[in-house]
C-alpha cells in the first residue's frame, strides 16, 4: 500500500516539473539596461565623450564624460563646450583638500548659461579623486553650467550632486589649480574642447606670443627709418 502511494506521489510530482519549467521559460520580461560603471582611461577610445580643458597653468586635463550616468548633464557640457562657453572662464572657488569649481563666466559663482537649469540625475557613482560633478544651488534641479573637480574622495556628496565624469589624464594639472574663494591669481580655462573635434592644445601666452611675432616681423620689414 505504501509503495503504491509513493509511486502515485512521484507521478504527480513529475507532472508538475515540466509545467514549472515551462512557466519559467515563458517569462520573457525584458531586463533593465545595465549602467556602465567602469571608466575607460584610454584616450583613443570614444573620443566624443572626452572633454579637454587647456588650463592657464600649462596642463591639458582630459575628462571622461559618462552619459550612462547622467545623459542630460553630459549633453549640456558638450553643448556649452562646443559653443566656446567655457573658454576664458576661471576656477572661482578652489578649496584645498576638497575641490576646484568653475563654469561661471562672471567669476562670482552666481552666474551660468542662458540655457534652462537641469533636472538632477543623481546616481550611485562615488565622488572619488578626479570625479567631475555638477555644482548647484539648494534646489536639486538648479544645475546649469558650473561644475567641480574633486581633489580627494568626498562620499558625502554621493546621490546629492550629479556625478557625470572622471579625470583620466592631467590630474597633476588639477592639483596645481590656484586655491582661494576666489583665488588671488585664478587659474583659467584657456580652451575647452571635445577630443573628437581635434582642437590642438592652447598654451598659456600663445596668443600674446603670436601677436608679438607679427609686430616684430612688421617692424623688421618696415621702410621707415
Amino acid at each position: 500500500m505504501l509503495k503504491r502511494l509513493l509511486t502515485a506521489f512521484l507521478a504527480v510530482l513529475m507532472g508538475l516539473v515540466p509545467a514549472f519549467v515551462m512557466a519559467q521559460d515563458s517569462d520573457t520580461s525584458p531586463e533593465k539596461p545595465q549602467m556602465r560603471i567602469a571608466v575607460d582611461f584610454d584616450l583613443t577610445k570614444d573620443r566624443d565623450n572626452i572633454l579637454f580643458l587647456d588650463l592657464s597653468n600649462g596642463a591639458r586635463v582630459a575628462i571622461r564624460l559618462m552619459p550612462d550616468w547622467a545623459p542630460n548633464h553630459v549633453k549640456r557640457i558638450k553643448e556649452l563646450t562646443r559653443a566656446g562657453f567655457y573658454d576664458g572662464v576661471i576656477f572661482h572657488r578652489v578649496i584645498d583638500g576638497f575641490m576646484a569649481q568653475t563654469g561661471d563666466p562672471t567669476g562670482t559663482g552666481q552666474g551660468g548659461s542662458d540655457l534652462p537649469d537641469l533636472k538632477a540625475e543623481f546616481n550611485p557613482m562615488p565622488h572619488v579623486r578626479g570625479t567631475v560633478s555638477m555644482a548647484r544651488a539648494s534646489d536639486p534641479d538648479s544645475a546649469n553650467s558650473q561644475f567641480f573637480i574633486v581633489f580627494y574622495p568626498r562620499f558625502s556628496l554621493d546621490r546629492r550632486y550629479t556625478n557625470f565624469g572622471r579625470v583620466i589624464s592631467g590630474m597633476d594639472g588639477v592639483d596645481a589649480i590656484a586655491r582661494g574663494e576666489p583665488p588671488e591669481n585664478p587659474t583659467r580655462i584657456l580652451q575647452a574642447s571635445i577630443a573628437s573635434d581635434n582642437k590642438p592644445q592652447k598654451m598659456p601666452g600663445a596668443a600674446d606670443a603670436d601677436a608679438e611675432d607679427i609686430t616684430a616681423d612688421m617692424l623688421s620689414n618696415s621702410d621707415s627709418q
